[in-house]
């Protein structure tokens, strides 16, 4: 949704409640713009087509001209998408509040999780909640659970984080079928005089607790597909190999200038490389050249729609669930060293100033002349020399690099430096998270946990990449003729969550100075000061929290968080389908084929959005279980800690030592009775006056690990 539409949404939301709270008062949009303290000549603009909308929708009436009151006769309900929360009650969103609406566990009226539903609002002790009047349209989504078996019937119990109840499954339905495996069910209908729904078993997972079994539930959990359907994988398979003469001769050939990559050791799929090329009085040409997915996967093909369909490739812990085949992903449209491939490139002259004085963009070919890990760069650009030691080698054995591709990595560095710094002088945000890592042995099991942080030479390759994203988009933006195109956009954070963050971050004697107009820059500066501390992670996440989602849209409104004015993603198309869509548009455009339907655009990049959305969390959820797999036999153990999270159920816990998160229960604080003070986020002694903040220092020992229900419960100690 455009920023515009938003505020007006938001807009809209504010003034409907303002009439349901006060059904007996006529208003006018004069009237109306006092209440919310509006001035300006465009937000009244704003009130006045709301009040059309409102009116139209017969929210509001009107008796006599440009004064309205609230309908009290038409009946008040709404449509929404039910989310089902961990304590069994529902969720939905709705234009009016900021939050969610809660729907009590007894007003779900059989709705489970992503069913589309009808709600009425009710007002409860002072709070709203919602009820749901009727179901528009179930829910396909999978679910998983464990089959409990009965001589006539059975039961998959999947109460999670995502369903209150079971499945009745019928005796035809249980085939063969085992006692106490971990299955995948689908909904089949509910009768409203049953406790439970009737389900259809549609696969079976494996032994609960098995990693295999849990990883797979995971991905069903999201309704992410890990097995290619056969007429996919034969499609690819069909793609020839060898690339033909006449289709070099329609690309701008780059096989004899210096060309490399640079990825992670572990890395299968190379979809962007880089060449480099010196000119005269200091200048250079770099090339981004990226896998051109976009000339083997063909609109409307079976390879596409499986694409389109899964949007994005999935990261978990021992695993990648990939968009593409194999034949594509990590053969024909890998980058890979000493092979010619085709590509889609970017490609800059900059002078000795870093200044780019020319632009060009286009389909290619290319000779990759070496593969690099980022271990292997960062060591050559830490020593400033052309060794890598064997300790950093891909091939386990020190070498020298040839002095041209030496200058390469210094010149790209620098100016990936100099790029990096002009973006956060315009207020680009920098988390450097530390991100989590294991060591897993041949069973796929942790042995062990690492940290990794970005250093120079990941920095170096996201500042080019950043840089063709960003000029691709501004290329299109810019054209005198608009055409439709995909955006990828970030807007500003949330105001009150800024607000909260400012209380949280003074009791660690941090300041927030949220009444400058750059305010990514205090945000920035904050993110600096606690760099190293041990309360790094919790305010950066606390942050991140504070930050609106990125999304693709047709509708740009600038990305918040990179500061750039236009942005999109066109760098990494083996693992993302918008980055195909960008492709094709940019190729329509170059070759002035007919502009795409920006209807058609939107609706894939709402999906795309989605999907990537389901990825992140299942990418999550990975994270927590291979950390409850590896606290398993640490229980009795005490850790170090820090409170990252406080409810009226309990304390959560990340610990220094390894960032696994658990819970302390509210029934474990045994010294007191402990009472929930959202204000202060904290958990208070009613005697005592002791008190649990977010971000207290805390030593812990390990209670208990379930990794079947997925918890993992500490107890304070002295």
């Amino acid at each position: 949704m455009s920023k515009k539409k938003n505020e007006l949404k938001k807009l809209e939301g504010k003034i409907h409640l303002l009439f349901k709270n006060t059904p007996q008062f006529f208003f006018n949009y004069k009237q109306i713009a006092a209440l919310l303290k509006v001035k300006d000549t465009k937000g009244r603009n704003n009130i006045i087509r709301v009040l059309n909308v409102l009116h139209k929708k017969e929210i509001i009436f009107s008796e006599q001209r440009g004064k309205y009151r609230f309908n009290k006769k038409r009946v008040q309900t709404q449509e929404a998408v039910v989310r089902i929360i961990p304590t069994g009650k529902g969720v939905v969103k709705l234009n009016e509040f900021e939050e969610e609406i809660i729907i009590p566990r007894k007003a779900l009226n059989t709705a489970l999780d992503g069913d589309l539903v009808e709600v009425n609002l009710v007002r409860k002790n002072k709070k709203i909640e919602a009820h749901v009047i009727q179901i528009n349209k179930r829910s396909t989504k999978p679910y998983v659970g464990v089959l409990e078996r009965q001589k006539e019937f059975g039961f998959v119990n999947c109460k999670s984080h995502k369903s209150y109840t079971d499945f009745f499954i019928e005796k035809e339905e249980l085939k063969a079928f085992k006692e106490g495996e971990k299955v995948v069910v689908q909904f089949k209908s509910w009768d409203k005089s049953k406790e439970s729904p009737h389900g259809k078993i549609i696969k079976r997972l494996g032994i609960p607790g098995e990693t295999e079994t849990e990883i797979h539930a995971i991905l069903h959990d999201y309704d992410l597909p890990y097995e290619f359907p056969e007429e996919v994988q034969k499609a690819a398979a069909k793609i020839p190999i060898t690339i033909s003469e006449e289709e070099i001769k329609k690309r701008k050939d780059f096989r004899k200038t210096l060309t490399f990559t640079i990825d992670p050791k572990t890395a299968k799929d190379f979809d962007d490389a880089l060449s480099f090329r010196a000119l005269e009085k200091g200048a250079i040409e770099v090339g981004i050249h990226i896998a051109d997915v976009s000339h083997y996967v063909l609109p409307h093909t079976e390879l596409d729609q499986e694409a389109y369909e899964r949007a994005t490739s999935v990261y978990l812990v021992d695993r990648v669930v990939p968009m593409l085949p194999e034949e594509l992903s990590n053969n024909l449209c890998s980058l890979r060293p000493n092979e010619e491939k085709l590509t889609f490139s970017a490609v800059f002259t900059i002078n000795e100033k870093g200044i780019i004085t020319k632009e060009w963009y286009g389909r290619t070919v290319i000779y990759s002349d070496y593969r690099f890990a980022y271990e292997e760069v960062q060591h050559m650009l830490e020593y400033n020399q052309p060794n890598v030691s064997a300790e950093f080698s891909l091939s386990g054995q020190a070498y020298t690099v040839p002095d041209d591709i030496f200058q390469a990595l210094i010149t790209l560095n620098k100016y990936a430096k100099q790029y990096r710094g002009e973006r956060m002088k315009k207020g680009a945000l920098s988390f450097d998270r530390v991100e989590v890592n294991f060591n897993l042995d041949e069973e796929n099991k942790p042995e062990g946990v690492f940290f990794k942080s970005s250093k120079e030479a990941n920095k170096l390759i996201e500042e080019f990449m950043l840089l063709a994203n960003r000029k691709v988009a501004t290329y299109i933006a810019k054209q005198e003729k608009k055409r439709a195109f995909v955006y990828r956009v970030h807007d500003d954070p949330d105001e009150q969550k800024l607000e909260n963050l400012k209380q949280t971050v003074a009791k660690f004697g941090y300041r927030l100075d949220l009444s400058k107009k750059n305010k990514s820059s205090e945000i920035n500066k904050l993110l600096m000061d606690c760099h190293g501390q041990k309360e790094q992670n919790l305010i950066d996440t606390l942050a991140l929290r504070c930050m609106s989602k990125a999304a693709y849209t047709t509708q740009n409104i600038g990305h918040y968080g990179l500061a750039f004015s236009y942005y999109t993603h066109f760098t990494s198309p083996i693992r993302r389908y918008p980055d195909i869509l960008v492709h094709r548009l940019l190729a329509g455009f170059i070759n002035d084929e007919k502009p795409a339907s920006e209807s058609l655009l939107e609706e894939a990049c709402e999906h795309s959005s989605q999907k990537e959305q389901l990825a992140t969390k299942a990418e999550r959820d990975s994270i927590k279980y291979m950390q409850l797999v590896f606290m398993e036999d640490k229980v009795g153990q005490q850790f170090e800690g820090v409170i990252s999270g406080v409810t009226e159920r309990g304390l959560y816990v990340e610990l220094i030592a390894n960032k696994c998160e658990g819970m302390i229960r509210n029934t474990d604080l045994k010294e007191d009775y402990f009472y929930f003070d959202l204000d202060q986020h904290a958990l208070i002694g009613e005697t005592t006056q002791k008190k649990y903040q977010l971000g207290d220092p805390i030593h812990i020992q390990v209670k208990k690990v379930d990794i079947l229900k997925r918890y993992l419960d500490f107890i304070p100690m002295p």
